[in-house]
């Protein structure tokens, strides 16, 4: 893959309009400068033709779900597992629920429903008890918000579709079961596909090796979506997610969010899920999971900013308001 960096994003009206930039997926930014294969940088005037439509396109509506004007839509996480990394995890089905209308209350715009750890060094679980602990939670949120249903196991995303949700979201970017991509396919709904440096938790963490993070997840995540579109999956229902902290070193995750933009010429919606996160605890020093809520937010801003279509987060209202902060300046300067 040839990989189209853009580089020197900012508010994107004037500068479009003076013909200094051009806009970044259709969005609120735009940038100035791009970055090709051979590390040279270049102003937009000499991007080449093929690469402007996947750069400045928007993406179509993710789960029919639009935008906000200038920030990304918010999925909170409702776990429903014992052992979540975060502390977060809920396995009462009652618990879980009311966990999930109260991120609506806060703002949430979708909800992602997981009954499967996916934390470094996690065991698995079997479809039978992972749906049991989620096709409840889903049938009820289901009736009050879009729903994702996040699971690597073909047998969980046909029945969580068959109780309502409506957005699958795997961490193994269907290479887990092999039935996968035909479930996704053959249902029509919307799919996120993360990188992992491996797609078994227990593993993911070992011999990590990047010569460059961001080109080679960009790269991955073209070959994968390359394969839906080979299984019948357009492009169009497709969100990427570079994966932060599956199989990354600290300086993996801090350049894949700095860097965020490099995935813009897939021409997908992009899903930044970083929150609480172990590099944020390497970070700041926060070594409790369910403390990092202020380096969460720092993320999701910085992801806002960088043209994340989508965060996924543990605390909802203190995402949301900083970032109708950050939408609300985004929309001064662009004047």
């Amino acid at each position: 893959m040839n990989v189209v960096e853009p580089l020197g994003l900012l508010p994107g009206t004037a500068a479009i309009r003076d013909g200094l930039a051009l806009p970044l997926q259709g969005g609120p930014f735009a940038f100035s400068l791009w970055r090709g294969a051979d590390g040279r940088v270049r102003p937009v005037s000499e991007l080449p033709e093929e690469a402007v439509a996947p750069l400045t396109t928007a993406p179509p509506p993710f789960a029919g779900l639009e935008p906000h004007r200038a920030r990304p839509l918010v999925m909170g996480i409702v776990n429903c597992t014992p052992d979540s990394f975060s502390g977060d995890g809920v396995a009462a089905h009652r618990a879980a629920i009311a966990q999930g209308h109260a991120m609506l209350e806060a703002g949430a715009d979708l909800l992602d429903i997981g009954g499967e750890s996916t934390r470094p060094n996690a065991e698995p679980v079997p479809p039978e008890e992972e749906q049991a602990r989620i096709l409840p939670v889903i049938r009820e949120l289901a009736k009050a918000a879009t729903v994702s249903v996040d699971t690597r196991n073909a047998a969980t995303m046909r029945s969580a579709l068959e109780a309502g949700a409506e957005v699958v979201n795997d961490v193994s970017a269907l290479r887990h079961d092999a039935e996968a991509l035909r479930v996704v396919a053959e249902a029509g709904c919307p799919v996120i596909l993360m990188h992992a440096y491996t797609a078994d938790p227990r593993t993911m963490q070992q011999g990590i090796h990047y010569e460059d993070a961001p080109r080679e997840v960009a790269a991955f995540l073209e070959a994968r979506v390359r394969a839906c579109e080979a299984a019948g999956i357009p492009r169009g229902r497709i969100a990427v997610d570079p994966g932060i902290g599956f199989g990354k070193r600290v300086e993996d995750n801090l350049a894949l969010i700095e860097r965020l933009p490099i995935l813009a010429g897939l021409g997908c919606a992009i899903l930044l899920g970083a929150s609480r996160k172990g590099f944020i605890g390497k970070v700041t020093g926060v070594a409790e999971a369910g403390a990092r809520v202020h380096g969460s937010v720092a993320v999701a801003l910085a992801g806002a900013a960088r043209g994340a279509h989508m965060v996924r987060v543990h605390d909802v209202r203190a995402t949301v308001e900083a970032l109708r902060v950050a939408e609300a300046l985004a929309a001064g300067l662009s004047e």
